[in-house]
């Protein structure tokens, strides 16, 4: 199921035989440690493949747009990602196996959560992860070129304030939500402080009766 997944999602023959190894031994490590670490909402293999995996990974051709844009502005190679309240590591575990040329910071707040998150890192040979352990507030400001959000609760002011202030001057932010018009209402409440955006849909392979969209708010 997952390598159909992938290929769904437009991964090349070649990526899947390099990442499904490392996408099957985090899926392991979240079935071994979910029930301890309260990590993800999930009751069986397929839902941790389709609605945790699969999900982080839907908008993959969009961040590899999006992360070619920020090294053509930076003129670097050297690109900073944060998943920010990652909880058990979605989506930034997922992201950081693909995309293993970029560095990911995984803010976690909880301490039990980031023990878990460590234990992956050293498990999956994650050189390009760092974990810490705090709250997206303490956060040095300029710090990030795209901050990635999957927690399904609305952006509002302190939020968006929090999450623009971390992103480097033309960074990006990317949230994944789920239905247009909660979004559209969502934006309408912090317009003053993200007056531009974008929604790209997504499709996340097996669960084709959900929506979900990638809103991409740049720092303005």
């Amino acid at each position: 199921m997952l390598k159909q997944g992938l290929e769904e999602l437009g991964f090349s023959a070649e990526l899947i035989e390099r990442v499904l190894p490392k996408l099957n031994s985090y899926i392991n490590e979240l079935e071994l440690f979910n029930s301890a670490y309260d990590l993800v909402g999930a009751d069986t293999h397929q839902d941790i493949v389709v609605r945790h995996i699969l999900d982080s990974l839907a908008p993959y051709s969009h961040l590899k747009n999006l992360i070619a844009e920020m090294k053509e502005l930076s003129q670097t190679d050297s690109i900073e990602i944060a998943d920010v309240g990652t909880g058990g590591g979605l989506p930034g575990i997922p992201l950081a196996i693909v995309f293993d040329d970029v560095h990911f910071t995984l803010v976690e707040r909880m301490s039990k959560r980031c023990v878990f998150l460590e234990n992956c890192r050293a498990v999956l040979q994650l050189e390009n992860v760092t974990v810490k352990t705090l709250e997206a507030e303490r956060v040095p400001q300029n710090s990030f070129d795209i901050v990635v959000f999957r927690a399904f609760r609305p952006l509002e002011k302190k939020m968006i304030r929090v999450l623009l202030r971390i992103l480097k001057p033309n960074g990006k932010l990317a949230a994944y939500k789920a239905k247009m018009e909660k979004i559209q209402a969502e934006m309408e409440g912090i317009a003053q402080w993200a007056p531009k955006w974008d929604v790209l849909p997504l499709r996340v392979p097996f669960l084709t009766e959900n929506e979900r969209n990638l809103v991409v708010i740049p720092k303005p």
